[in-house]
């Protein structure tokens, strides 16, 4: 089992997943919410969360929604309704320090400012709007 918690650690979530892995999400609600690409571990649907009341929910689209820790602000996660899946931000947990970026999703959205060293499969934002249908 491994545990990730907010900065101020109201808000723990917990899952049976492997945090080996990482994914980078550089869609503009993803740059804007985190000031850069949205770095998230692949949670599927095994996922505790312990400090429910401390968690803002927002719509971010029809289909899926944000969350933040309401006292300290930290970026917990997207929730994909259907299926529903939790894509939870790495750094919560401790033992992501050491995963591997996996995969880059929205390709064709990420800003000339950065690149990643690593080579991953990539999806562009048409890609991802085909497996949404």
């Amino acid at each position: 089992m491994h545990q990730g918690q907010c900065l101020c650690g109201s808000v723990k979530i917990l899952t049976n997943k492997p945090v080996d892995k990482v994914s980078a999400c550089h869609c503009g609600m993803c740059q804007k919410w985190n000031g850069g690409p949205g770095i998230s571990i692949d949670c599927g649907s095994d996922i505790k969360i312990e400090g429910d009341k401390s968690i803002t929910r927002f719509m971010s689209s029809s289909w899926a929604e944000r969350a933040f820790c309401n006292n300290c602000g930290t970026h917990l996660f997207y929730h994909l309704h259907s299926p529903s899946t939790y894509y939870v931000s790495a750094a919560l947990f401790d033992e992501s320090k050491d995963a591997e970026l996996s995969l880059q999703v929205y390709i064709d959205s990420k800003p000339k400012y950065y690149n990643f060293a690593e080579k991953t499969p990539t999806l562009t934002e048409q890609d991802i709007m085909n497996m949404m249908s």
